[in-house]
């Protein structure tokens, strides 16, 4: 296969179509006679469309909760924890021990409530009583996760087009952290965020993956085509499997699609290639996470560590 770079001359079929809009000019009164602008900045009968909330900003991150995320956010110290909230009355244990130890030492305030009111300030279903609220994800940037890491590593990416599960989210980051990803690109849109859900569901990865959010994905592609980053996608209809993967040993960005709806049309167009992984039952796909964990650790069989060590 050649190079990455200069190999947008065909695009690859398949996917929906674009979507729909609705037409329409502007307003104007009976006779086609155009109506004056009103005080309020309306033109004719034509509404004046009023902008839904603006998208949070960041990765997200900001509250964190059950004991393994906790426990890691104390542990790697790579943001700052303000504080750290814990439900009463717990029976004890070696985790909430070693919570208390690393928040004591890192200079932590440490809060204990009543449970009611714990759980009136918890937003996950089971936090396991405890909490903590620490400085948001850092954004690393795309351009960022393009070169080697600190270990001199070729990147090994991995891209998310539009995962809206948080759960999902949590345990796809942290297979791609068991799996030795340097980099994980979502857009920035409709998409989920590293909620309280899905930091939970990670336990812990977040603390240690460079993370990086992008306007489009399509674009961030051809950013990482110029960079020499082969980009296979993860689709029920590709034509390699991912057991023999050819570029898996090369600087690389896994795809993975959302769940249901896989991944979009330009996203797919925009893949070097697509594999995908053999079923052997009656189901014709799999969750999305455990999807990803599959071809994660796939990818990573046939890559070898900075020292020679397999």
């Amino acid at each position: 296969m050649s190079a990455p770079k200069g190999r947008r001359g065909s695009a690859r079929g398949g996917g929906q179509g674009g979507r729909g809009g609705q037409g329409g000019g502007r307003g104007r009164g009976p006779g086609g006679e155009s109506k004056p602008r009103s005080g309020g900045g309306q033109r004719g009968s034509t509404p004046v469309r009023k902008r839904g909330p603006e998208p949070p900003k960041g990765l997200g991150g900001d509250q964190v909760e059950g004991r393994h995320a906790v426990r890691e956010l104390l542990l790697a110290g790579t943001r700052r924890t303000r504080e750290v909230v814990l439900a009463a009355e717990m029976d004890s244990a070696p985790i909430l021990d070693d919570i208390i130890d690393l928040a004591d030492e890192a200079r932590v305030t440490i809060r204990e409530l009543p449970r009611s009111k714990f759980e009136s300030m918890a937003r996950t279903d089971a936090p396991q009583g405890v909490l903590a609220m620490a400085a948001p994800l850092r954004d690393y940037g795309l351009e960022e996760l393009l070169h080697r890491d600190s270990s001199g590593v070729d990147p090994f990416l991995l891209m998310l087009d539009g995962i809206t599960d948080p759960g999902n989210l949590g345990a796809i980051l942290r297979s791609a952290e068991c799996a030795g990803v340097t980099g994980v690109i979502m857009p920035r849109h409709r998409a989920a965020r590293v909620s309280p859900t899905a930091a939970k569901a990670a336990a812990g990865a977040v603390e240690h993956l460079r993370m990086a959010s992008v306007s489009g994905l399509p674009k961030a592609m051809g950013r990482l085509a110029d960079a020499g980053i082969w980009s296979v996608g993860l689709d029920v209809g590709g034509d390699q499997l991912i057991h023999d993967l050819r570029v898996a040993d090369q600087p690389l960005a896994l795809v993975m699609g959302a769940e249901g709806a896989g991944l979009s049309r330009l996203v797919r167009e925009r893949c070097d290639a697509l594999a995908h992984i053999p079923l052997r039952g009656v189901l014709g796909s799999m969750n999305v996470s455990a999807a990803a964990a599959v071809a994660l650790f796939e990818v990573a069989r046939h890559r070898t560590p900075a020292g020679g060590e397999s």
